[in-house]
C-alpha cells in the first residue's frame, strides 16, 4: 500500500465501516446503483480506454467500467482492505479479467502521469483531507484531454435518508450532520465549491448537474431502520445514547420510514446527487 495522508479515513475504512460495507455490498448497490449508468454515460469510456475508479469500494463501478472498455482496463483504488478483498473476489467470480485493484490514497498515490483516459467515482471523492491536492493528483494521472466524472451527494434536504435521520434530532446528537462544507459526506454539496476545487486542481470545462435516483434500503421499515442505524453515522449516533434512548430512536426512525414503504414493503428513498464532469 502506498503512503497514506488521510489517516482518519484509512482507519475508518479498514475498521468497522469497511467491514460493514464489504459485508453489505449488495445492499449498498441496491441503494446507490441508480447512479451507475448516468455516471458511466457521462464518463463515456470507449472500448480501449484506461479507467481509474476513485474510492472504488467493493468494485461495482470498476467492473461496470471494465465491461464498457473490453479492450482497455479498469483500475480501482480505495483505502479499504476489506472492500478491496470483496472487489477482487467478485471480479473473479464474475469473470471480469480486465480489472485490477490498488489499496492506496488517491490524494498521494504515485500514479504514472497520463496513464488513464477516464477517471470516475461513485460517492468516493468527498473524504479527501486536501481536495485540491487530491484532484490535482488525479488530473496528473489523466492523459491530456482525459475526462473526470463523479457523483457526490447534493444538499441534505434533497436526500430522503438524511431527512429520516434528521427526525432523530432531539433524541440523538444529530447536530450539524448534512450541512454543506463540513468534512465528510457533504463536503462537496455546494456546486460553487466543486467548481472552485476542480479549477484550482487544473481541470477545465467543469459541469455540475443534478441527478436523482431511488434506492432500495430494506424490506420493510424495521429492516431499513436497522440497516441505517448499522452504518457508520448510525453507529456513531447510537453509541452516545443509553439503551432506552436507542430504542426510542429506532421507533422514531421506523415510523419515519413507514411513509416510504412501497406496496411490496420495499423502503425506497430518493437520493439527490451532483453529477460532475471535467476535462484534463
Amino acid at each position: 500500500m502506498s503512503d497514506i495522508v488521510n489517516t482518519e479515513q484509512a482507519q475508518a475504512w479498514n475498521g468497522p465501516e469497511g467491514t460493514h460495507w464489504a459485508r453489505n455490498q449488495d445492499r449498498w448497490n441496491a441503494v446507490n446503483g441508480g447512479f451507475d449508468d448516468p455516471l458511466l454515460d457521462a464518463a463515456a469510456p470507449t472500448a480501449s480506454h484506461r479507467v481509474l475508479d476513485i474510492g472504488c469500494g467493493a468494485g461495482r463501478t470498476t467492473r461496470l467500467a471494465a465491461l464498457r472498455a473490453p479492450q482497455g482496463h479498469a483500475t480501482g483504488i480505495d483505502l479499504s482492505g476489506p472492500m478491496l478483498a470483496e472487489a477482487r473476489a467478485r471480479a473473479e467470480r464474475e469473470g471480469v479479467a480486465n480489472v485490477s485493484f490498488v489499496q492506496g490514497d488517491a490524494q498521494v498515490q504515485a500514479f504514472e502521469a497520463g496513464s488513464f483516459d477516464v477517471a470516475i467515482s461513485r460517492y468516493g471523492v468527498m473524504f479527501f483531507a486536501d481536495p485540491v491536492a487530491a484532484f490535482a493528483n488525479i488530473a496528473r494521472a489523466l492523459a491530456p484531454g482525459g475526462r473526470l466524472a463523479f457523483v457526490c451527494p447534493a444538499d441534505a434536504a434533497r436526500n430522503d435518508w438524511v431527512v429520516a435521520v434528521a427526525a432523530l434530532r432531539g433524541i440523538l446528537p444529530v447536530g450539524d450532520f448534512g450541512r454543506p462544507g463540513l468534512p465528510g459526506m457533504f463536503s462537496l454539496a455546494d456546486p460553487d465549491h466543486i467548481r472552485a476545487v476542480l479549477t484550482a486542481a487544473g481541470f477545465t470545462a467543469v459541469t455540475v448537474n443534478q441527478a436523482q435516483a431511488y434506492g432500495d434500503w430494506g424490506q420493510g421499515a424495521e429492516d431499513a431502520a436497522d440497516f441505517l442505524l448499522g452504518t457508520g453515522p448510525g453507529r456513531h449516533l447510537t453509541s452516545q445514547a443509553d439503551t432506552p434512548t436507542r430504542a426510542r430512536a429506532r421507533d422514531t426512525l421506523v415510523a419515519q420510514l413507514r411513509t416510504h414503504e412501497a406496496a411490496d414493503g420495499t423502503v425506497r428513498l430518493r437520493s439527490t446527487a451532483w453529477l460532475v464532469t471535467a476535462d484534463r
